[in-house]
């Protein structure tokens, strides 16, 4: 198998579940090292309370044909992010790639609550998470990014400039983060871009994640046995879809042409020829504007 990305050092910063162990995993399948960071540990959980940790998702990296590297670190306090770069400076000398995929924010926004009725505290405690994270974490890693030229940061996020350029997501707080993302992504271009690195925002589908299959009372194996309760589920996909992208973008040697722009795993599928785990490639959002949003019936012809 070929593997691209073997001589290459990944930081996934959020990487214990979902899009952060997709993406963890194929950069690991395409041969890089990769240090995976997060608050849940086998030794201690965070505050999601669930099973997954950081060190399984590095057994995977490892298994997948990369060395996967568990790093627990709180990317809301920059002393751990300054020694956790300090690490990877002395153990690897460089990093070529960093996804910024931290979150966090499940359980603390309410749907279709308006600011002035939302919970302060969970609200402030998301952007912290959602944001905050993923500044204090650029600000340490980017300068041993630039150390070598050809870098990449990819800022995780859910929806396309386009899409939350013109739609209300969720909740006042929520759609602040995500916004503030895709914009993280933009500035950094204009930063890195002259220095000789590439910054993109990237965004997933609809993401069968472990939450997501649990809140289905669903597993992978089954998971369309939720689609009799949510129809509009058809076009979801898995988190390896979103990590085969940023594999892909990490090995284009003309990534630069990407600089500042706001990608989706879809989007980026028939331009660099992967598909999801099933040999699909869904198009999650220009199906929920062509189809879900315009009240349309499920149907996923012509889109996956």
């Amino acid at each position: 198998m070929s593997q691209p990305l073997k001589d290459k050092v990944a930081l996934v910063a959020g990487a214990t579940r979902g899009a952060g162990r997709g993406i963890a995993v194929e950069l690991g399948t395409a041969g890089a090292t990769v240090y995976v960071t997060g608050r849940s540990t086998r030794a201690r959980r965070s505050e999601y309370n669930r099973p997954e940790t950081i060190e399984d998702t590095a057994d995977l990296v490892t298994e997948a044909g990369g060395h996967g590297v568990a790093v627990p670190t709180d990317h809301l306090d920059p002393a751990q992010v300054r020694v956790l770069v300090d690490r990877i400076a002395d153990e690897q000398g460089r990093l070529d790639v960093l996804v910024n995929d931290l979150w966090g924010g499940e359980k603390l926004f309410a749907w279709d609550s308006p600011v002035w009725e939302h919970d302060l505290d969970k609200g402030l405690r998301l952007l912290r998470l959602g944001v905050e994270t993923h500044a204090i974490t650029s600000h340490h890693a980017l300068p041993l990014l630039l150390r070598h030229p050809g870098g990449l940061v990819v800022e995780m996020t859910d929806g396309t400039a386009e899409y939350n350029g013109a739609n209300y997501r969720n909740s006042f707080f929520y759609d602040l983060a995500k916004t503030s993302v895709l914009r993280m992504a933009f500035s950094l271009a204009h930063e890195l871009g002259p220095r000789g690195a590439t910054a993109v925002a990237l965004t997933p589908g609809w993401l069968r994640s472990e939450m997501m299959l649990d809140a289905f009372e669903v597993r992978e194996d089954n998971w369309r046995d939720a689609l009799e309760r949510v129809p509009h589920f058809a076009i979801s996909e898995t988190p390896r879809y979103v990590g085969r992208a940023v594999a892909a973008l990490a090995a284009d040697p003309d990534v630069a042409r990407w600089n500042g722009q706001s990608l989706s795993s879809g989007q980026l599928a028939p331009v660099y020829g992967f598909t999801d785990l099933d040999g699909s490639r869904p198009d999650a959002w220009r199906y929920l504007v062509e189809v879900q949003d315009a009240g349309k019936p499920a149907d996923t012809t012509g889109y996956r």
